[in-house]
């Protein structure tokens, strides 16, 4: 395994115990067994670690093949509200903390953006498969899908903080049958 997977599997781990708050590079170059030096070559910096554990270790959006006049919308949105779903109940853990600090989470959102993430992607993602959608006449002309998005990824968001809430960060992933309701509920008024 490669000093950059085993970088990725320590920090995932750290993080999700953890939290970005809380978990320094330099616990993690220490549970890799590199130095920080060598983490920051890979990495750059904290946030770019950050993004890389979310992209490359939990589940997401990425791993998800959905285009746009190709099968079904809702089904589409199903198997894109499983996959968001499954990656909240993961990151939740690991991202809660900086709601509680203002100045880190400020820090963070600038971090963020400098490095072309956060939470608004998911719902400019939806968005995006939606008036494409639209534009292929799969779903009414007069439909919103800024808000359809926001909807179906808020309730994708909800689902996955009760679940932590109830369950803890080892909770039972959500089942596809929770994330096909959430996405009928959403599409359906839209056809």
């Amino acid at each position: 395994m490669s000093t950059r997977e085993r970088i990725l599997d320590a920090a995932a781990d750290i993080l999700r115990t953890r939290g970005v708050v809380h978990a320094t590079t330099k616990e993690i170059a220490q549970a890799t067994g590199v130095s920080e030096p060598t983490l920051y070559k890979y990495f750059g910096d904290k946030e770019r670690l950050l993004l890389a554990v979310l992209e490359e270790r939990l589940p997401g959006l990425s791993g998800v093949s959905v285009r746009p006049g190709a099968g079904d919308v809702e089904a589409n949105l199903a198997e894109l509200a499983h996959a968001v779903l499954h990656f909240y109940q993961r990151s939740i853990p690991m991202l809660g903390a900086l709601l509680a600090d203002p100045r880190r989470m400020a820090a963070h959102r600038v971090a963020m953006d400098r490095h072309g993430g956060g939470p608004d992607k998911a719902v400019a993602g939806f968005a995006a498969y939606l008036r494409a959608e639209q534009g292929l006449g799969r779903i009414a002309a007069d439909a919103d899908p800024e808000a359809s998005a926001a909807l179906l990824i808020g309730a994708c968001f909800q689902e996955a903080f009760l679940r932590y809430y109830a369950q803890g960060p080892d909770a039972d992933a959500a089942p596809r049958s929770r994330a096909e309701a959430l996405a009928r509920a959403v599409v359906r008024p839209l056809l």
